[in-house]
């Protein structure tokens, strides 16, 4: 799909929003204790990293339905960080102050991504 639209995966607006969406899990997950390095801080940096991670692979990929493929398994990684962190707050490893905007950026980006899925879909 990328030799035929002379554009990147870095130039896409979901692309961008997700790697914003990483970084601020990322940020709020150095406040948790050292104790949940390989536990909480470790889930959730994995999933944030994926959400990107899959839609730039999928990017990469031959044809359209694969790149649907690739994107679904994004808003998977997705719906895992937002578990993650709801649970989080639920064991007080953070506060609903610092959650709530973690959680709008994974609803921004879940919304472009089923966007994106849709307009993908109606190409096919």
């Amino acid at each position: 799909m990328e030799e035929n639209s002379g554009q990147s995966y870095r130039n896409l607006r979901v692309w961008n929003e997700a790697m914003n969406l990483a970084e601020m899990c990322y940020t709020i997950t150095r406040t948790f204790p050292k104790e949940e390095t390989y536990g909480m801080i470790s889930q959730i940096r994995r999933a944030a990293a994926s959400v990107p991670a899959n839609m730039a692979e999928g990017y990469g990929r031959e044809n359209r339905g694969e790149y649907i493929q690739f994107l679904k398994i994004a808003q998977g990684s997705l719906k895992e960080v937002e578990t993650h962190l709801i649970l989080s707050e639920r064991v007080q490893l953070t506060t609903n102050q610092q959650v709530i905007p973690v959680l709008n950026q994974c609803e921004i980006v879940g919304k472009m991504l089923r966007s994106l899925i849709r307009s993908l879909q109606n190409k096919q």
